[in-house]
């Protein structure tokens, strides 16, 4: 269920949450507005008057995020943190990444012709690296598989096998590799524990300032529509 919002523009997702005891309202993290976490059997209009009380809140918070971005050619897009301007030419090759251009070749939209690049991209830095850094945990990967999360980084099962945003591909590559280590100490400790920190200290001493860039910059990550026709 959504509220859609005049003052600010926004659309507003309800989410239901079984243990909430008040409510939470933070950005959407895909960039498609904002979520109102509230408890069962909260009326509609409680909801409506308590966004209507943190307006201006909201108003601040969708400024600092800044917009979303439809990819299309001229738009400048991050790969491995740098800017590149999007380019598209006629022809059969493969994707061309220079210092300051990417550049995609072919009929069709040029949205899933970058996704695809980005996706092939990120599994070639994270997969390796997450397995580099379970070795040196004594410990294995069972498999690595790209999603399109919206509310984490990356993932680690019970079974050892691996998930991660393939919108990493955006990220600087020390960001990259921060969060392959992040994941992989989860095969020594499911949990965020002081025993799990200490875990990510081992095999990536300077990781703070790279889960503060994701903290900080994230975000912007995923105000990048790809579903855009060319």
């Amino acid at each position: 269920m959504d509220i859609q919002l005049q003052d600010p523009p926004c659309r507003v997702r309800l989410v239901v949450n079984a243990r909430a005891r008040r409510f939470t309202l933070r950005l959407d993290p895909a960039g498609d507005g904002a979520i109102l976490t509230h408890p069962p059997r909260v009326p509609r209009r409680d909801c409506e008057s308590f966004l209507s009380r943190h307006s201006d809140w909201l108003r601040r918070a969708l400024e600092k995020a800044g917009p979303v971005i439809a990819v299309a050619p001229g738009v400048q897009i991050p790969i491995d943190g740098r800017m590149r301007t999007v380019s598209h030419q006629s022809g059969r090759r493969a994707p061309e990444l220079a210092d300051d251009e990417i550049t995609l070749y072919g009929r069709g939209a040029i949205g899933p012709k970058l996704t695809a690049f980005l996706k092939n991209r990120a599994r070639d830095r994270l997969a390796p690296a997450a397995k580099a850094y379970a070795e040196q945990l004594g410990r294995k990967v069972s498999r690595v598989s790209l999603r399109d999360t919206r509310s984490r980084w990356g993932s680690c099962s019970s079974t050892g096998a691996l998930s991660f945003s393939w919108r990493l591909a955006m990220a600087p590559v020390e960001v990259q590799d921060y969060v392959a280590a992040h994941e992989a100490a989860h095969l020594v400790e499911m949990n965020h524990s002081d025993r799990y920190w200490a875990v990510v200290e081992r095999i990536m001493p300077d990781w703070k300032p790279h889960r503060a860039w994701l903290r900080t910059e994230g975000r912007k990550l995923h105000s990048y529509r790809f579903e855009a026709k060319d």
